[in-house]
């Protein structure tokens, strides 16, 4: 990276489809609101690289927004592994104390066949270094955005997941010769 990169990470539109799901990268994204995405594209530097991550939720939106990002694997939302495609509610009748257990400690806990959300603050950290030097836009989960302030703050994951990252949220983050610059967290835009 050179001296400071400009970083607007956007969460994707709504996931069109049921709530509380855990859903995988063919979920498709409801990019009906208008006006949410032109307050939002009004928010974008001209110039500014694209990215996103390969979801077709998060490539919907970068549509929308008039983007044609580049796909980025390591800016994918968490693995659930086997959770995948399923309802929290069954999981939590089916598994019991497991799937509590996991909730107890989510920042370190890793679904069967998944990853934990510390490991995907190290994959993050791999598509963060691999970006081009100057302004990038990033259309990405709520999940990869609490990874980036991470590692711009230099927090636990356990403390990352705390915060709140809406759908069309707009966080914006600078990285500075030797450090990081948090400029704005889930700002909405409007609509």
């Amino acid at each position: 990276m050179s001296e400071v990169n400009r970083l607007w990470l956007i969460r994707h539109a709504p996931v069109r489809g049921p709530k509380g799901v855990i859903h995988d990268s063919d979920a498709a994204a409801d990019t009906g609101d208008e006006a949410a995405f032109a307050a939002l594209r009004a928010k974008l530097p001209a110039g500014a690289a694209p990215f996103a991550s390969p979801a077709v939720r998060t490539l919907q939106t970068a549509a929308a927004l008039g983007l044609r990002p580049q796909a980025e694997l390591n800016f994918r939302e968490q693995n659930f592994g086997a959770w995948t495609g399923r309802r929290h509610d069954d999981l939590a009748r089916e598994l019991g104390a497991a799937y509590r257990d996991f909730w107890r400690t989510p920042a370190n806990s890793r679904p069967p066949g998944g990853e934990s959300f510390a490991d995907q603050i190290v994959r993050v950290g791999d598509g963060l270094a691999a970006l081009p030097p100057g302004d990038a836009v990033l259309v990405v989960h709520s999940g990869t955005v609490r990874a980036v302030l991470a590692i711009a703050l230099g927090i636990a994951p356990e403390a990352a997941l705390r915060f709140a990252i809406d759908p069309l949220s707009l966080t914006r983050i600078d990285r500075l010769q030797n450090d990081w610059r948090v400029v704005g967290v889930n700002r909405l835009c409007g609509g």
